[in-house]
């Protein structure tokens, strides 16, 4: 294939092997140097499709480390591409240093469409898809209920990436921030062989992953606001309230 570009952002499988594309692999195949965010997960991809290539790490530990050094080898010629363990890099994934230095120094980059977790589970969602808002990976614990009440306005779709660890915690915070009435769809291992999506409100959503083991990589789509939504939130709490009393 021709090359035109120096640096080339390479979309993986999320994690069905087939998904990937016949460009992706093209380029795979005649690039100078992979350089990958875990080289054992990438390793297993190109070893199955008997692509042989130099194969380095590229990650958020040593990414300021070494983003000069290879500027300077695409500025001397080398052709590199950048790929993460699972789908877009720079989608919550290492890649934007490398990209930004790359077009700074004059170095023509090229991104490949392909696969990414956030799409597929915001179309299974069934949530309005004209306009949405990707939030990532919220804080850990600093800022992470700030950030959440910064939202709670948000009338557009909201997509967030989650650990399993910590799904159960997001689900309780999102009740007690959006409402136990807000719509929410959690997918889980998309294109694998235990993928699942459940979606309902904020409350079956938790008693559902309450009562079993949370595995694989998680993408949970919330509803935005709505005049309809904040008018049964206000509802429920005052009937809730009367049983206080």
């Amino acid at each position: 294939m021709e090359i035109k570009a120096s640096l080339f952002i390479v979309p993986t499988p999320i994690g069905n092997l087939a998904d990937i594309t016949l460009r992706a692999l093209e380029v795979l195949k005649a690039v100078d140097l992979i350089l990958a965010e875990d080289t054992r997960t990438s390793g297993f991809l190109l070893k199955h499709y008997n692509i042989q290539k130099p194969l380095q790490s590229f990650h958020n530990f040593n990414e300021h480390k070494v983003v000069n050094h290879y500027i300077d080898r695409m500025q001397k010629g080398e052709i590199i591409a950048l790929v993460s363990d699972a789908g877009t890099p720079g989608i919550s994934d290492p890649g934007f240093l490398l990209i930004r230095a790359a077009l700074q120094a004059d170095l023509k980059v090229d991104c490949l469409p392909g696969p990414t977790a956030l799409i597929p589970a915001l179309i299974k969602s069934g949530f309005p898809s004209d306009r949405f808002a990707f939030e990532g990976f919220l804080p850990h614990k600093k800022g992470r209920q700030t950030m959440l009440k910064k939202l709670s306005g948000e009338e557009r779709t909201m997509i967030f990436y989650e650990s399993p660890f910590r799904l159960i915690k997001t689900l309780e915070q999102f009740k007690e921030i959006f409402g136990a009435d807000r719509r929410v769809s959690v997918s889980r291992e998309l294109t694998k062989m235990f993928e699942e999506t459940k979606t309902g409100t904020v409350e079956e959503v938790l008693t559902h992953f309450l009562a079993k083991e949370i595995k694989g990589e998680i993408v949970i789509v919330l509803e935005g606001k709505s005049e309809e939504l904040t008018a049964k939130s206000e509802r429920r709490k005052a009937k809730e309230e009367e049983k206080e009393l």
